[in-house]
């Protein structure tokens, strides 16, 4: 999630192809921590989960999906019948004590996997990160609309997802959550049992028609469809405008009100 898990940051128009790299596969904690999870969730918050048999079990896989709360990034793991990789803060796995124990023994158990968060070199380490995931098969997850919405509005997407999934020649399943803002809104620190969560899982999507990666208007074409699917799962009601983040200081507000090309 962008907030606690990063999204695919922007794309440059003809990206460097990063060599391969091993990327190391989950272990016993994820299957360990899913196993407890799993059931336990299904007991106390039975919630509806739709579509798992559109998900392809293996392959180069994107989980595009809306944006709604923390727990967003726990529903879909845990609910996919495959492995999905997010990319979380570093910070959460370089704790001490106890503490850290804990916190890097649950986000591995997720699924997800430490990137410094931040703009220039460490978006790219990011991207890369994102890449070498794909280049070995696996699946990811990220959020189109780049951060969570605080008013449960589906904003448009940015195109960082579409230029992996053409970059990578990986399949999209939009995923559509819905609930999870009320069950667990900003500031609280558990779910609760009401209202019932809903995760959806559409069909996947074949972007490769619309052309190459470092085309801008096939990203946007691709991002368009993806944002479309999303929108048919969750049925948000749309804001037509991206989720910006406040902006920090005066240039940062000139930025955002000059034109330039949205991912």
């Amino acid at each position: 999630m962008a907030d606690e898990h990063e999204s695919a940051p922007d794309a440059p128009a003809a990206p460097p192809q990063p060599e391969p790299a091993e990327v190391a596969p989950v272990g016993f904690t994820y299957y360990f921590g899913k196993g407890v999870l799993v059931p336990l969730t299904r007991l106390f918050y039975r919630p509806r989960i739709e579509g798992r048999g559109n998900i392809p079990r293996t392959g180069k896989v994107i989980f595009a999906s809306n944006h709604l709360s923390f727990i967003d990034s726990l529903v879909i793991p845990m609910f996919s019948p495959r492995p999905v990789y997010f990319l979380a803060k570093s910070s959460y796995f370089e704790g001490t004590g106890f503490t850290g124990w804990v916190s890097r023994t649950f986000f591995r158990a997720i699924g997800a996997t430490p990137v410094q968060r931040g703009a220039g070199q460490a978006a790219l380490d990011a991207l890369d990160q994102q890449r070498r995931i794909l280049a070995s098969g696996r699946a990811i997850a990220l959020y189109p609309e780049g951060t969570r919405s605080l008013d449960g509005r589906l904003y448009k997407g940015r195109t960082g997802v579409a230029f992996l999934a053409l970059e990578e020649g990986a399949q999209v399943v939009p995923v559509g959550i819905i609930g999870t803002n009320e069950a667990m809104p900003v500031g609280a620190k558990f779910p609760r049992r009401h209202p019932r969560v809903t995760v959806r899982f559409g069909e996947p999507i074949d972007l490769s028609h619309l052309g190459a990666a470092g085309s801008g208007k096939a990203r946007r074409l691709a991002t368009d469809e993806i944002m479309s699917a999303i929108h048919a799962l969750s049925g948000q009601e749309l804001a037509n405008a991206y989720n910006e983040a406040p902006a920090a200081n005066p240039v940062e507000r000139l930025k955002q009100v000059l034109p330039h090309e949205r991912r």
